[in-house]
């Protein structure tokens, strides 16, 4: 009787949700720590996140050199030729800002003439004394904090240690990811029980090809703001126009918020060099890309590998931003495409596509 009445409190809703209460907090728990132990080893799962980044970008190549010479060879191909290419290009920046600076030194003080004058007349009227007394503030204040200052530069530069060694690290890996991955991913997969072994193939199939097409996509998306950036800049005679399109390629790999950034350090160059109209245009400008970004580029270029509403971007830039600063906003998006192929693979229940082979750092 007692069973009987019991089991009509506890009603078969209540009874599902509360099964699934209890596994989404076992599971919310797994992820809490999860999460505290990439933090604890945040430099290494940095390193295994870039390695797999050129991973994507090194396989191409790779795949069209072992047509005509081992695979070894062309993976060593490949990467001397890509530092080739970066040191180049860096040597390109450092010729074009040395060049530059001279001049750039003295439109800025001129830039800066400009914008007190500026803010003195309409419809600012901001008073002469109070901007004196400000630039005499700032100064004061800089030179009471120098040591301060100094100390807090010298500390960030230790950290160029570990960004070597990350930057070594990855680099290592990579290497070894293009080369021999798919033996690395046969040999995981062999440790597994054998009924398992399917679902990993195919959630590790889904995981890399969506991981792979958010990093090229990623690219073509920051190769296209960065040319239009670029082009921009050059007709409205801003100078150091190729370290801001630089600028701006690296910084539209942060979603929402990067491009912004980078154009708004162009506008601050413009103010500076050719005055208040040309500031406002490149200003104009960020709102220009990015409705080229939103509206065309994101949905054109990366629908099809990523498949995430931009209001889950959102989300999750302002959650990895909250939990892990810059690197959490980087890593958030792809981190959540994944999981959504994931959970899309084992829903449906697909298997890889005929023309695939089975999920490895190199496929």
């Amino acid at each position: 009787m007692d069973q009987h009445s019991g089991s009509r409190v506890v009603g078969p809703g209540l009874r599902r949700a509360s099964d699934y209460a209890w596994r989404l907090l076992i599971l919310g728990v797994a992820v809490y720590l999860l999460f505290r132990l990439l933090l604890r080893f945040e430099l290494v799962f940095i390193a295994l996140f870039l390695a797999l980044i050129l991973t994507s970008l090194l396989r191409p190549p790779v795949r069209f050199l072992a047509r005509w010479m081992p695979r070894p060879l062309a993976v060593l191909a490949t990467a001397l030729g890509s530092l080739a290419v970066l040191g180049a290009l860096a040597w390109i920046v450092a010729d074009s800002v040395s060049n530059e600076s001279g001049s750039l030194g003295s439109e800025f003080r001129g830039g800066v003439d400009q914008i007190r004058t500026w803010l003195q007349g309409a419809p600012f009227h901001v008073n002469p004394h109070t901007l004196a007394n400000l630039q005499s503030k700032l100064t004061t204040w800089v030179s009471q904090h120098r040591s301060t200052l100094i100390t807090q530069a010298l500390s960030e530069a230790s950290r160029i240690v570990d960004v070597l060694a990350v930057l070594a690290l990855s680099v290592f890996c990579a290497v070894f990811f293009t080369s021999s991955g798919d033996r690395m991913w046969h040999w995981f997969t062999q440790q597994l029980p054998p009924g398992s072994r399917d679902t990993w193939t195919r959630c590790g199939h889904a995981a890399w090809r969506t991981f792979a097409g958010y990093t090229r996509g990623s690219i073509l998306v920051a190769g296209s703001n960065a040319l239009m950036v670029g082009v921009a800049l050059e007709l409205l005679r801003v100078p150091l126009v190729l370290p801001l399109t630089l600028l701006e390629f690296v910084a539209s790999f942060i979603p929402l918020v990067g491009s912004p950034i980078a154009m708004t350090v162009a506008t601050v160059v413009a103010l500076a060099s050719r005055g208040v109209t040309t500031a406002v245009i490149v200003l104009a400008l960020i709102v220009v890309i990015g409705q080229i970004e939103g509206h065309v580029l994101q949905p054109f270029v990366m629908g099809w590998s990523v498949r995430l509403h931009p209001v889950a971007v959102a989300v999750c830039v302002i959650a990895g931003t909250t939990l892990a600063g810059l690197a959490g906003a980087v890593v958030a998006v792809p981190l959540a495409s994944i999981a959504w192929a994931v959970w899309r693979t084992l829903h449906e229940g697909l298997g890889p596509q005929p023309d695939e082979k089975a999920p490895t750092p190199s496929a």
